[in-house]
């Protein structure tokens, strides 16, 4: 695969990799003079060099590459033969950091030149553009002022009252005006051909020459980077034969490095899918004009020469943004990144939420087991008071629990988005338990695609075809509950354990006797499950207790808890 052709049109993201390039090379060669400077101190220090340089877990986008890859095996060969090192800085100042600052002078000075023919080349297909452009506006005006003049012409050669004079002179004028047009005509069809011309050179072979130049020299740094990666570990193979098994290793590594992989991945990465733009056709406006017939004037016969508009290769507005390959200026040095990435290409947006989904699936792990832990620590604690108190851990077993909410809650999101992207009909009845069951979320909280809506108005009321949820689904709890049945279980000391939590969908007064007043969005304790009666005993932070509307809360039971359901 070629830049020229599969990338005609991402001139910019080829500037931004490009230059990642030169930076990870400069990148590698300051880990190397780093590397010199503690190159006689203990295995801890070496070790503590390789976790410095370790990639991210965050940023998965360098160790895409072969190059990248090829850099982090040497790093993890580094690490198992620490304990090992001897130095030998002088030689390998000389064969490996100083050869790769050079080279990457030598990479800046070829890309910017590269870069700069690059924008010549756009430069000068905006200025042919701006002339067929004026000569296009030009044939438009003159073609209305002729049509004037022969409509003067015809109502003078058709009054009995006007004057011969009269007569040759709309004649005369129809004339000039026709003549003019003519010449614009023809100026508009030379200045469409020579731009058309201009166009096609620009995109099948200026720009794909520069783009091969670009991949050229992309290509001959990643096979530097090889080259660099091996002379590290011959250096250390003649000085050191004892640790001779990991150096094959980083040898391995560095043969593995592949620059058509790496310029395949530049492709996958980066490619939109759009097709070069077409020839633009002629739009003939002087199809209505009758001609005088004079000998000197410059016409093209009746459907000779001539291309009507065709109303399937009209330009949109949209088509002729993507017709530059630098594309119009935007309003705003930078683009802005939409949450679900539909600012971007159909398969570069699957793959970011994909990545999106799995770290948030991650972190989400994270906080499960972290709340497991907690449990069990305060389980110890409630057996031996001794080792603790279990109400100190409260705090934070309900703030792991907020996260828990918060990140389910963006993993439907985002499944949502990616759905819609591969074709697919995302339904959250699939994730919720059935309608006989009261823990369910209102209509108002859900899109009919069975996602969540990202319309504020839709997220904090009812929609207008609901019935206000305090009507519907809010039952008297005087008729479930008895007054003197709510006393006796409050004035019970022993708390009741929590069963699960939940959130608030709808703001609940909770000015009638045993119920509890919460706002949107609160996080509360469940502590006794919906009998039946529309109704569930929650338990705020702050330990103040009562019934809350089953429908007003969005319900998620413990797995540990007795019997319970989880409902997302």
């Amino acid at each position: 695969m070629t830049w020229g052709t599969e990338l005609w049109d991402q001139f910019e993201n080829l500037d931004k990799h490009t230059q990642w390039g030169i930076d990870f090379l400069e990148r590698y060669a300051k880990f190397v003079k780093e590397r010199l400077e503690i190159e006689q101190t203990y295995a801890k220090q070496l070790r503590n060099l390789v976790k410095k340089y370790c990639p991210k877990r965050s940023k998965d986008d360098e160790p895409r590459f072969s190059s990248c890859m090829s850099f982090y095996s040497i790093l993890n060969e580094l690490n198992d033969y620490a304990g090992q090192r001897e130095v030998v800085a002088e030689e390998m100042g000389h064969n490996v950091y100083g050869e790769l600052m050079r080279y990457s002078q030598d990479l800046k000075s070829e890309r910017k030149h590269h870069l700069q023919e690059g924008r010549k080349a756009q430069q000068y297909l905006d200025q042919c553009w701006k002339h067929m452009d004026n000569s296009k506006k030009k044939f438009e005006r003159e073609c209305k002022e002729a049509e004037k003049s022969q409509i003067s012409y015809d109502r003078l050669d058709n009054d009995i009252n006007a004057t011969k004079s009269e007569v040759e002179k709309a004649k005369s004028q129809l004339y000039l005006r026709t003549h003019s047009a003519d010449e614009s005509k023809n100026e508009y069809a030379a200045q469409l051909q020579n731009f058309n011309g201009e166009q096609w050179k620009h995109f099948n072979v200026a720009i794909p020459q520069i783009f091969k130049n670009l991949q050229d020299m992309d290509e001959r740094r990643t096979v530097k980077l090889g080259e660099t990666y091996r002379n590290f570990a011959e250096v250390e193979r003649r000085v050191v034969p004892i640790i001779s098994k990991c150096l094959e290793g980083m040898v391995t590594a560095a043969k593995a490095v592949d620059q058509r992989k790496d310029s395949g991945i530049v492709v996958e990465s980066f490619k939109s899918g759009f097709e070069p733009p077409g020839d633009f056709p002629f739009e003939d406006y002087s199809q209505n004009l009758s001609r005088t017939g004079s000998d000197n004037t410059i016409s093209t016969p009746k459907n000779e020469g001539v291309v009507k508009p065709d109303p399937k290769h009209s330009i949109s507005k949209a088509a002729k943004n993507k017709l530059w390959l630098f594309g119009k200026k935007p309003k705003s040095p930078l683009a802005p990144s939409l949450e679900d990435f539909s600012h971007l290409p159909p398969e570069q947006r699957r793959k970011r939420l994909q990545a999106r989904i799995d770290e948030l699936s991650k972190e989400l792990q994270k906080e499960v087991d972290q709340r497991d832990a907690l449990n069990k620590m305060k389980d110890v604690y409630e057996k031996n008071p001794q080792m603790g108190d279990p109400q100190s851990l409260q705090p934070k077993i309900s703030e792991t629990m907020c996260n828990m909410e918060k990140l389910r809650s963006e993993i439907h999101k985002n499944e949502s988005w990616l759905s819609e992207v591969e074709g697919k009909v995302s339904t959250r009845g699939d994730r919720r338990p059935s309608a006989d069951v009261n823990h369910h979320t209102p209509h108002g909280r859900e899109s009919p695609e069975g996602s969540y809506t990202d319309d504020p108005s839709q997220e904090h009321r009812s929609p207008p075809h609901q019935p206000d949820p305090r009507q519907a689904h809010q039952p008297d709890p005087r008729q479930a509950h008895q007054p003197d049945e709510f006393d006796d279980e409050f004035d019970n000391d022993d708390p009741l354990p929590v069963l699960g939590h939940c959130k608030a969908l709808y703001s609940f007064d909770g000015q009638n006797e045993g119920t509890l007043l919460m706002k949107e969005d609160d996080v509360l304790y469940i502590i006794e499950e919906d009998k039946g009666d529309g109704w569930t005993r929650a338990r705020k932070q702050s330990g103040e207790e009562g019934y809350v509307p089953t429908s007003y809360v969005e319900i998620a039971m413990e797995k540990n808890s007795k019997g319970a359901v989880t409902y997302i």
